[in-house]
């Protein structure tokens, strides 16, 4: 991890709560508020994040992608708004198919599926990125490296 970015959205309370009750974690999801806010701010989270870097100009689709994968359709919308090519959220897709919205563990299931992704297909991008998404509505961001050297140790070593 080499940078990351937080947006807190003022007045979004609303959106998405949770609360940790005697019974377990308890919660509200506007879906219909949630989706065009988290891909409304998305590219603009993502700017302020490799700024701190000083790269002004990047191609989302350059890099790999490890995304909250929460339903199907915000991945749609973060993928539309991006312009990211088909295949660049499939690990999302995947975890949220095959386990459904696991809260804070998804991206950890995420992160494990790219990674078998990118070692046996042979994805080698050096660059990523993890976005989730949090109560209040929040928008946290971290941008990955990957070098080469740790890649090709990892293949080798079957990691």
């Amino acid at each position: 991890m080499v940078a990351v970015s937080q947006t807190v959205l003022p007045e979004t309370e609303h959106v998405l709560n949770m609360r940790l009750t005697e019974h377990g974690l308890d919660g509200h999801i506007s879906i219909k508020d949630l989706i065009p806010l988290a891909a409304g701010k998305a590219e603009e989270n993502l700017t302020d994040a490799f700024r701190q870097l000083g790269l002004a100009a990047v191609e989302w689709n350059d890099m790999f992608w490890a995304v909250h994968p929460g339903i199907p359709s915000i991945l749609d919308r973060i993928e539309t708004a991006l312009r990211l090519d088909p295949g660049k959220l499939a690990a999302s897709r995947r975890v949220v198919r095959e386990y459904g919205n696991m809260l804070g563990a998804s991206l950890m299931f995420v992160l494990d599926e790219q990674h078998r992704r990118m070692e046996e297909e042979g994805d080698g991008a050096e660059w990523g990125v993890m976005m989730g998404f949090g109560p209040g509505f929040t928008i946290e961001t971290m941008v990955l490296h990957s070098p080469e050297g740790i890649r090709t140790y990892m293949v080798h070593m079957k990691l």
